[in-house]
């Protein structure tokens, strides 16, 4: 994953540099291996240490990872019964340090679907946001990061420091107060702060506006926080 060898080589996540890797059932990886991801993720490099000497490797990857809420898969579960004790429930949770979760921008719970459900009208279809429609946001928003990066070394809003930060993501006071109750209430590091308000930039690019408002720090908070 990480890479090495007696003459270093680039692992997985160098090979998915400007790419996405994407990693099912995370929790049942090594423990090892998933720390090993945390400074790739925060600093795009990672850097293999060997008798014959020291190389670093590109790595500014986009992380996609699944994983099961329990080792059975079932708690929740609206018609299967979870089979797993809370001892276990806790140790598998565990296996996913805080750390490593509080580098994982965007944590989404995807519930089970009924097989009637798979088969959507086209009523209920037509409501939807269609893939294309979708490319061409998502196109727009990262055009629109072109622009603003263009005099710089970074392309995306992911790759923004507290420097670039300060001069793109101006906050409104509500926005400020608002971030500030959330860092207060659910405890949250430095670290989720100031991915936050990149997240919110990212929100505010997809929706076609240049200044963040209060909705899409509140949609960037239903991102990052968990119970």
């Amino acid at each position: 994953m990480i890479g090495g060898g007696s003459q270093p080589q680039p692992g997985e996540i160098s090979l998915a540099h400007r790419g996405v890797l994407f990693l099912d059932e995370i929790a049942e990886f090594p423990r090892s291996v998933l720390e090993a991801l945390r400074q790739p993720l925060e600093d795009g490099v990672v850097t293999i240490s060997r008798a014959a000497g020291r190389v670093s490797y590109p790595a500014q990857f986009i992380l996609a990872a699944a994983a099961n809420p329990c080792p059975c898969g079932f708690l929740h579960h609206p018609k299967k019964s979870c089979k797993c004790s809370p001892r276990d429930i806790l140790r598998y949770k565990r296996r996913l340090s805080g750390p490593l979760m509080d580098r994982i921008d965007f944590h989404v719970n995807v519930p089970a679907v009924e097989v009637d459900k798979l088969s959507a009208d086209n009523k209920a279809k037509a409501l939807l946001e269609t893939s294309e429609t979708l490319r061409k946001r998502v196109i727009s928003a990262r055009e629109q990061q072109s622009r603003r990066f263009n005099q710089l070394t970074i392309h995306t809003n992911a790759e923004m420091r507290n420097r670039e930060i300060r001069r793109f993501c101006s906050l409104s006071s509500a926005c400020e107060q608002l971030l500030k109750r959330a860092v207060d209430q659910f405890q949250l590091s430095a670290r989720a702060y100031f991915r936050l308000i990149k997240i919110s930039r990212t929100i505010a690019d997809l929706a076609g506006v240049e200044q963040i408002n209060e909705a899409h720090v509140a949609e960037a908070l239903q991102y990052r926080i968990k119970g």
